[in-house]
């Protein structure tokens, strides 16, 4: 019976005597429309932006508006990781794990109100340029850009990849290598024929799809279990019938479950590290990541960003509803199953014998919903993994090519950029593909755990640069680059340990040594963010500052100040970019032959000539993309509905705290 859920095998045994889920005409068909629906929103896309252009292909050309850019940024930010991880840890530990989501209603408007500005101000498409800017030299961009590209080879595409093919494997019985294959497949053909206008767009659909499928879901689960008050008490008896000899508290729901602040020494989730730690973490993720701040940067303006960010946070309020409680349900219906302790009982439920919680979601799916409905949660997943894959395929071609090839090949035209960048996003799935042998054994059951603790280890130097670098500008480039280096060598020394050694489980803990591994992952980013300042503050004391006519509108302090600004280093591609598209003759143009022109307008690399522009329509147009004027009217609007989301994010954190 357990092989007709959703396991973690990957052996071809293991699906022998598997029953498909989605087997009939009703599930399949809301499949097959939810795709075609899907590609046509990203052709019309494709069809309607100009993709020819960096700032068309990466930026949308900054003609967005705010509500499908909050769709987007929720939208990214929520994979099928998180339906599988934050759904498996709920089964396991209760509501806690629904703080990560919340935290966001603050750092939102962190990302609106202070850090975009600056980011549109010093007029950059990518985070590391923003650093090049701010401190001058090659070295601290191209750090940034490669440790961007790790991480989300670590944490998001392998990761995602896992947890959404998984439910493919099971649902329909395919090899989970070919499920992953015909994902990419069809996620790659709009984000790399579209860019980042398809994506927003394909994004918002999807956003839809998710929360309306998780309602359904959602209604289904409690129903089942006679609703909230009887949930709760269920919940706390939900106790595992094969205990072995484990100990008590490894299959007994936390006293704490229903909380989410806990005990700082004793917690799993301690409430000093949910306030602090998780801000830090959170704050590198919402307000330096290129995936979440490309999409604040593609909008018309900044009242449009505010909005944005404000309707992103109303969104974030679900996961709690739409994840974490179903997935607790999922453990009072399924106890032995999601709440296995025994190893040999795990293995025969999920083949895992650390734990079968992150199948809590996924059990659901299949026993709850009827045919149709069934189908439409798979298209819910898929939705969500296509959403953070889109998103991340978008922003790491955006980094390689404007962040490294640049500095390989500075004399590249526009098109050699568009198709360098198109290229790296297959070299990139490869490379994930790769990892997800890692991600399955690793942080044993618990996925959504492996991605916070590798985010912990490798984020907060990252976080301190951009926090002290905006509001600080005395800090200058020695000091930036040795607290990113320090700090990163501290985060691998843990990250690397934790891989030698094991996780471990409750019934099998770690022998990673105490001083190394004992310090629970929130607390040691906190650390790490505080030696990083430190060290980035004490070096830049101690050497010389940047001049005032290198900082203008890069720091908070100067961010309003009209003096023109002397970059520490000029872009050599922009530099030579004009001249090279000089080179494109016309005559040649002419003589490709029909299959190249259509090829080069599908993929948006046909060369379009334009009005030669003047120095001051140049001007104008620089000026027009780094405004962050706002009508007054609706800056007051914006400005009361951050106050208004401030006080949810209070209350929420109250009732259940």
């Amino acid at each position: 019976m357990a092989n007709d859920y959703f396991g973690f095998s990957f052996r071809s045994t293991a699906r022998s005597n598997t029953t498909v889920a989605l087997n009939n005409p009703a599930d399949i068909a809301v499949i097959v429309v939810y795709f075609v629906v899907v590609l046509a929103v990203g052709v019309l896309a494709m069809v309607r932006t100009n993709r020819s252009t960096v700032g068309g292909f990466f930026l949308a050309g900054r003609s967005m508006v705010w509500w499908p850019i909050g769709a987007s940024l929720f939208a990214s930010n929520i994979g099928s990781g998180h339906f599988v991880g934050v759904a498996g840890t709920g089964a396991a530990s209760g509501i806690a794990i629904g703080g990560f989501e919340w935290n966001a209603l603050v750092i939102v408007i962190l990302l609106g109100w202070l850090f975009v500005p600056i980011y549109i101000k010093s007029g950059v498409v990518t985070m590391p340029e923003y650093l090049k800017k701010r401190f001058g030299g090659q070295r601290i961009r191209i750090y940034l850009s490669v440790l961007s590209l790790l991480l989300y080879v670590f944490t998001k595409i392998s990761a995602d990849m896992f947890s959404g093919a998984i439910f493919i494997n099971q649902a329909l019985g395919w090899n989970i290598y070919i499920a992953v294959v015909a994902l990419l497949a069809i996620t790659a053909l709009y984000t790399i024929t579209g860019g980042l206008a398809a994506v927003i767009y394909t994004d918002t659909l999807q956003t839809i799809i998710m929360i309306a499928g998780s309602f359904i879901l959602m209604g289904f689960a409690f129903q089942k279990v006679g609703g909230y008050e009887r949930f709760h008490e269920l919940y706390m008896q939900a106790i595992p019938s094969i205990t072995a000899n484990s100990s008590a508290n490894c299959y007994t729901p936390r006293p704490d479950s229903f909380h989410l602040f806990r005990d700082p020494i004793t917690g799993d989730l301690p409430w000093p590290g949910m306030v602090f730690g998780l801000t830090i973490i959170a704050a590198w993720y919402w307000c330096t990541d290129q995936v979440i701040v490309q999409r604040c940067l593609s909008a018309k303006n900044l009242s449009h960003v505010k909005a944005g960010c404000i309707l992103c946070g109303y969104l974030k309020l679900l996961p709690m509803f739409l994840m974490v409680f179903p997935g607790m349900i999922s453990r009072i219906l399924y106890t032995d199953e999601v709440a296995c302790v025994d190893p040999v009982e795990c293995e025969k439920y999920c083949d895992a014998s650390v734990g079968c919680s992150n199948i809590a979601y996924p059990k659901l799916v299949v026993d709850l919903m009827p045919d149709g409905l069934r189908g439409l949660m798979l298209s819910v997943m898929l939705a969500s993994l296509m959403s953070s894959l889109t998103s991340i395929f978008n922003s790491s071609s955006t980094l390689f090519t404007m962040d490294i090839y640049t500095k390989i090949r500075r004399s590249a035209t526009e098109k050699e950029l568009m198709i360098a960048g198109r290229l790296f996003m297959l070299v990139l799935i490869g490379i994930s593909i790769a990892w997800i042998p890692i991600v399955k054994s690793s942080q044993s059951g618990q996925l959504f755990d492996y991605i916070q603790s590798i985010t912990s280890y490798l984020s907060p130097p990252v976080a301190a640069v951009f926090t002290l670098g905006i509001f600080c500008k005395r800090v200058n480039e020695p000091g930036a680059f040795y607290g990113l280096t320090i700090g990163l060598c501290i985060g691998l020394t843990r990250m690397i340990a934790e891989f030698v050694y094991g996780t471990g489980s409750c019934v099998d803990p770690s022998n990673c040594p105490t001083i190394i591994c004992g310090v629970h992952y929130l607390y040691f980013a906190i650390i790490l963010f505080v030696i990083s300042c430190i060290i980035i503050l004490a070096v830049s004391l101690l050497t010389k500052p940047i001049d005032e006519i290198h900082l203008y509108r890069l720091c908070w302090s100067l961010r309003n100040s009209k003096e023109e600004r002397v970059d520490l280093d000029f872009d050599e591609w922009n530099e030579n970019q004009e001249s090279n598209d000089m080179e494109e003759e016309e005559p040649e143009e002419q003589r490709k032959s029909f299959f190249k022109k259509a090829l080069d307008c599908f993929c948006g690399l046909e060369k379009k000539k334009g009005p030669k522009l003047s120095a001051e329509e140049q001007a104008a147009i620089q000026n027009k993309l780094t405004d962050t004027s706002e009508v007054p009217f609706w800056r007051n609007i914006v400005n009361a509905n951050a106050l208004i989301l401030l006080c949810v994010a209070v209350f929420c954190h109250g009732f259940f705290g």
